[in-house]
């Protein structure tokens, strides 16, 4: 999965064809249609993407994932499960992070 910093996966998002979008990891933060403050935030706050925010979901991840690609903020919650080390994970049974 490559993941973008807001939870999209680039993999299979539509404009990676349309566009020819690498997404904002690979172009800093500006993709087709102009600066990322998702991703700006992020970076000024020296994280890897937004799943790893204190304030997670933000205000601004939830307007964003309520109009393209809803499912970003659940992409998050599992790739920071996916994150966590296995005996930690199995020791806790689930992850601890679902919506």
């Amino acid at each position: 999965m490559n993941l973008s910093v807001c939870g999209i996966d680039c993999d299979v998002c539509k404009y990676k064809t349309t566009n020819n979008c690498h997404g904002c990891r690979a172009l800093k933060g500006a993709p087709f249609w102009g600066k990322c403050d998702l991703y700006a935030c992020a970076i000024e706050k020296n994280l890897p993407h937004c799943g790893k925010c204190e304030a997670f979901p933000c205000e601004m991840l939830k307007e964003w994932a309520s109009g393209e690609n809803p499912e970003r903020i659940q992409n998050l919650i599992d790739y920071s499960c996916l994150e966590i080390p296995v005996s930690t994970s199995v020791s806790r049974g689930v992850c601890p992070r679902k919506i």
